[in-house]
């Protein structure tokens, strides 16, 4: 079969800092590279510079596509899909990451797309499906949670942990909320206990910077894979309060290191997290707090960590690879 993943994100399988790529990019390069090794043909189309071939897989330059005369058996775009308007025979899967408003169809032109092409829609949760409109007209809704990137899968069980708390969601609502509590509650009561933040701009924060770190707040902003690992692996629990989460690939690669999340499990953490065995469940700011006094005090619970690294297990594409060959075969 001749396949193409469309990912509109700038990226080359290639790359030497593929590991600093977001989410979307990794699960469609591990899917990719897995697909090809069952003799399928993966086109992978990105905005990289030029066109490499490893094996099976092809990345090509998006340009090319339009450009060029390719035929496809079965597309596969992320959230994109006016691909779809290009090539009438090809079978048509949208894979749905995040969420797709009527006024985002229409601003991003994928309403028609969607309306006049027979598309099977993919979503990474059960919440995405339910928030999804209805008056899309799909010929098929199926939900098929996203898998632990292949990065994230072998990780060495420490029970040793630091007194750090992770916020590694690149979204910032309910940040300033969660600094201010942390200067005026967490600090003042345990001086010793860390907050580390990634994924957000230093620059949002640049008047503060020195302010936040004499509270033992330190920006970090964007980094690594490989950092993010490191740090997982060393501290207590992970920040994520689930305000708009689809899936939450950040709790499930902290799950992965055996660090459990802190959420108001909201969205699709909601189903994703276990309270008190891959995750800590809170009401509001001052639970949290309370939650993070606790953890901070208390001895590590190998119980806790033993879940989330087993959790993480569950999630690993070896577990899903059936179901994607099933859903392009069929």
């Amino acid at each position: 079969m001749n396949i193409l993943f469309y990912c509109p994100f700038n990226f080359s399988v290639n790359s030497k800092n593929i590991n600093e790529l977001g989410g979307i990019e990794t699960l469609n390069i591990d899917l990719s590279k897995r697909l090809s090794n069952l003799r399928h043909k993966i086109y992978l189309a990105s905005y990289c510079k030029r066109k490499t071939k490893s094996k099976n897989l092809i990345n090509l330059p998006i340009n090319d596509l339009l450009i060029k005369k390719y035929n496809f058996d079965v597309i596969i775009s992320s959230n994109d899909a006016t691909i779809f308007n290009n090539f009438e025979k090809s079978k048509k899967i949208l894979w749905l990451h995040n969420t797709l408003a009527i006024e985002k169809a229409i601003r991003k032109r994928f309403l028609f797309s969607i309306l006049f092409n027979k598309i099977n829609a993919i979503f990474v949760s059960s919440y995405l499906n339910k928030i999804t409109s209805r008056l899309y007209l799909f010929n098929k809704r199926q939900i098929l949670p996203n898998f632990l990137p292949s990065f994230f899968e072998k990780n060495k069980r420490n029970f040793k942990r630091d007194k750090i708390f992770v916020w590694s969601v690149q979204r910032d609502k309910g940040l300033q909320e969660t600094l201010d509590i942390w200067s005026e509650k967490i600090y003042t009561k345990k001086k010793n206990v860390k907050l580390y933040i990634f994924g957000i701009k230093k620059s949002l924060f640049k008047n503060r910077i020195n302010y936040y770190q004499k509270k033992n707040i330190f920006f970090f902003g964007r980094v690594s894979k490989l950092k993010l690992k490191s740090i997982y692996n060393k501290s207590l629990a992970m920040i994520c309060l689930g305000y708009d989460e689809t899936f939450c690939l950040n709790a499930l690669e902290a799950n992965s290191c055996g660090l459990p999340i802190i959420t108001f499990g909201n969205t699709a953490l909601k189903d994703f997290t276990l309270n008190n065995k891959n995750g800590f469940l809170v009401n509001n700011f001052d639970e949290m707090v309370k939650k993070i006094l606790d953890l901070s005090i208390s001895k590590t619970d190998k119980s806790i960590i033993n879940y989330c690294y087993n959790n993480s297990k569950k999630y690993y594409l070896d577990k899903s690879i059936s179901k994607w060959h099933n859903l392009i075969k069929s």
